[in-house]
C-alpha cells in the first residue's frame, strides 16, 4: 500500500516538473522507453528463472529435498528442534536453504510459507519462526541465479564475477541476523 502511494507521488512529481519545464515529450519518450526496457530485462530473466526453478521442483519430486534434510539435519535441529519430530517440516526447510543457496529466492518463498505454516504456533511469533524469517531474508548464497541473470540481461560479459562478494556479505548477514535472532530471543522471553 506504501508503496503504491510512493510511485504514485513519483509519477505525479515527474508530470509537475515536466509540464513546469515544458518537456513532456521527454518524459513520454522516457516512459516508452523505460518500460519497453523492463519488458526485455524481464524475459531475458526469465530463462534462468525457470531453469533453476525447475531444477528446485526436479528435486522436490526425486527426493532430493529429504536427502539433503539429512544432510542438513545437524544444522536444522540445532536451529529448528522442531524438525526432530516433524520430517515435513525438514524437508521443506531443507528444500528452501538449498534455493536459497542458488540464489532463488522466487522459488524458496513458498516452502519458507510451508514451513512458516508448521512452525506457526498461535498468533505469536516463536524464535524458531523469527530464525526462519531472518534466515530467508539473509540468505546464504553460493550460486546467486537471479542477479547473475539480471547482470546477463544487462549484457554483462561476466555476470558470476560477483560470487566472492557475494559469498562473504551473504554469510556474514545470515550470521549477524542469526546471532541477532539469537540474543533477542534470549533478552526477550515469551510465556
Amino acid at each position: 500500500m506504501v508503496m503504491g502511494w510512493i510511485w504514485t507521488a513519483m509519477l505525479l512529481i515527474s508530470i509537475f516538473f515536466s509540464w513546469l519545464t515544458g518537456n513532456g515529450a521527454g518524459l513520454s519518450a522516457s516512459v516508452l522507453q523505460g518500460a519497453q526496457a523492463g519488458v526485455t530485462l524481464a524475459i531475458s530473466m526469465a530463462g534462468g528463472l525457470c531453469l533453476w526453478s525447475g531444477i528446485g521442483h526436479l528435486m522436490t519430486h526425486m527426493g532430493l529435498t529429504g536427502k539433503l534434510a539429512c544432510l542438513l539435519r545437524p544444522i536444522l535441529v540445532r536451529l529448528f528442534p522442531e524438525t526432530r519430530q516433524d520430517p515435513d517440516l525438514a524437508a521443506d526447510l531443507s528444500a528452501n536453504i538449498c534455493a536459497n543457496l542458488l540464489g532463488l529466492g522466487n522459488a524458496a518463498t513458498p516452502m519458507g510459507v510451508s514451513a512458516a505454516k508448521r512452525i506457526a504456533a498461535g498468533d505469536s511469533a516463536t524464535d524458531s519462526l523469527c530464525r526462519l524469517v531472518v534466515l530467508n531474508s539473509a540468505s546464504i548464497q553460493l550460486i546467486p541465479a537471479n542477479v547473475a541473470a539480471l547482470r546477463a540481461g544487462l549484457n554483462c560479459n561476466t555476470p558470476f564475477d560477483i560470487l566472492p562478494a557475494v559469498w562473504v556479505t551473504s554469510l556474514c548477514s545470515a550470521l549477524l541476523g542469526l546471532t541477532a535472532a539469537w540474543i533477542l530471543g534470549k533478552v526477550w522471553r515469551h510465556d
